[in-house]
């Protein structure tokens, strides 16, 4: 599985950004996607996660302000972020997870958001 993301940049806090992240390769059995991001000097934490039949789940940093989606043919996963602090600058990294279990990643993308 190989993960290509884009949409980050530089907004100024309260503003938006959307990111992409389309899956190829042997996506059929994929059963979740999702966001992760790690600022300077911290772990990386997920954002937010989708699975197979639609559900998602967010961390409580973003919630209300964040959502994640899928397209039609499950391949491309968004984040559309609104609403965004400079607490939310970090490196955003795309993960996807077969049924197996084996994960994935994306190269990030730096999401930074100034005051």
């Amino acid at each position: 599985v190989q993960l290509q993301a884009s949409g980050g940049g530089l907004v100024q806090a309260g503003g938006s950004l959307r990111l992409s992240c389309a899956a190829s390769g042997s996506i059929s059995d994929i059963r979740a996607m999702g966001w992760y991001r790690q600022a300077p000097g911290k772990q990386r934490d997920l954002v937010a996660v989708i699975v197979v039949g639609g559900s998602a789940n967010y961390a409580g940093a973003v919630r209300g302000r964040f959502t994640i989606s899928r397209d039609n043919a499950g391949n491309t996963v968004y984040l559309q972020m609104n609403s965004l602090k400079p607490e939310d600058t970090a490196v955003y990294y795309c993960n996807a997870v077969r049924d197996n279990g084996m994960a994935y990643w994306g190269k990030g993308t730096q999401v930074t958001v100034s005051s």
